[in-house]
């Protein structure tokens, strides 16, 4: 089996106020061992990442591991992680400290201040950089589906979003986010990221934002689209149909099938379109084209990948997670949710700390 890891982004709040709090280099600095914990762009966040893995009850295990040692840290510095993917309550963001960091803020002016947004990347194992551009080339309709199901930033500054992922709008300002074209080989993948690092636009490698890379440390596919999820069982939902899908893929490309000849222009719309809805509206279609409601997309998803989960034992436990998922809205629905029960973004904030350690079905709405 590939094997699949995950890196998540949380907020750090105060348990009182739900505010962010611009502590992550005290919560690391005190640590005996951060190992998995990292610093981001804003000092309000943290990053946790989990080792390698190749079962699902694995990944579950080590995210709720991560988050626990991640919760740990936070509390002894006098704050709360919460898997929120925006901000529900006004923030002045806290760049962090180092000189790469001051080198994006001088370049990327508001981009930068503004982009306090916490996501979801899965790593899936592949065997050569020539197996995982083929993957990147034909898994590139079915991403929007995913950033749907991780949807959980309906709030911005202090005000209802109209979105159910405003994290993927605000991710999108970088100048290299989003889908991008086919390459075709590994030689054109890497000429392509050659030529973008001879613009002098980006500062290195590590800011290529697709929605789908190869990962420059690891021997992976980077898939980058979701937000950080609220429940652990969503973002395990999250990798397992990840990694299917790059099995699947890499299937259909050692069987002579084509990539989708959708451009980048469609992907664009099927993005922001899974921006909007998350699982509550239309999405567009990843074989027609076509507005459809967000549970028949997400049944052709599994469709799509039926055999590779099924290979790995993994197409039970995606289904009835999918269907969980679908009856509470993902995490844009439960932040509103809580929001209309409580009038108070602040409910919100605290019933996403609590929950980001809590098995799903142990924090109720």
């Amino acid at each position: 089996m590939r094997s699949v890891g995950v890196e998540e982004e949380f907020l750090l709040v105060d348990p009182e106020s739900g505010a962010p709090q611009a502590v992550a280099e005290t919560v690391l600095a005190q640590a005996e061992d951060a190992h998995g914990l990292e610093k981001e762009l804003q000092q309000e966040q943290l990053e946790v990442a989990t080792r390698p893995t190749t079962t699902m009850d694995e990944l579950f295990a080590e995210i709720r591991a991560r988050r626990g040692a991640a919760s740990e840290q936070a509390r002894a510095a006098g704050v709360a992680i919460a898997a929120l993917a925006t901000s529900p309550l006004p923030v002045d963001p806290s760049l962090s400290a180092g000189r790469r960091y001051r080198r994006v803020a001088n370049e990327f002016g508001l981009t930068a201040q503004e982009q306090l947004t916490c996501g979801c990347h899965v790593h899936v194992g592949v065997d050569s950089d020539e197996e995982g551009v083929a993957v990147l080339d034909r898994i590139r309709p079915w991403l929007a589906t995913l950033t749907a199901l991780s949807a959980n930033s309906p709030f911005w500054q202090g005000h209802e979003s109209g979105y159910s992922s405003y994290r993927s709008l605000v991710w999108g300002r970088w100048p290299s986010a989003g889908p991008v074209e086919t390459f075709g080989s590994p030689e054109r993948y890497h000429a392509q990221v050659t030529a973008m690092l001879a613009t002098d636009t980006l500062l290195d490698e590590g800011m290529l934002y697709f929605d789908a890379r190869l990962s420059h440390r690891y021997p992976t596919v980077e898939v980058r689209v979701a937000d950080v999820c609220l429940d652990v069982a969503d973002a395990v939902l999250v990798a397992a149909l990840a990694r299917a899908l790059v099995e699947t893929e890499a299937r259909a490309w050692r069987a002579g099938e084509p990539p989708s000849p959708a451009t980048v222009g469609v992907l664009r719309l099927a993005s922001w379109r899974a921006a909007k809805s998350g699982v509550q509206g239309q999405l567009v279609h990843p074989l027609t084209w076509k507005p459809k409601p967000a549970e028949a997309v997400c049944e052709v998803l599994v469709e799509h990948v039926r055999e590779a989960l099924a290979d790995t034992g993994d197409l039970a436990m995606v289904q009835q997670a999918m269907g969980d998922l679908l009856e509470r809205g993902g995490g844009a629905g439960t932040q509103r949710e809580i929001l209309a029960g409580t009038g108070d973004l602040r409910s919100v904030v605290a019933h996403a700390a609590a929950r980001t350690l809590a098995p799903e079905g142990d924090v109720k709405g």
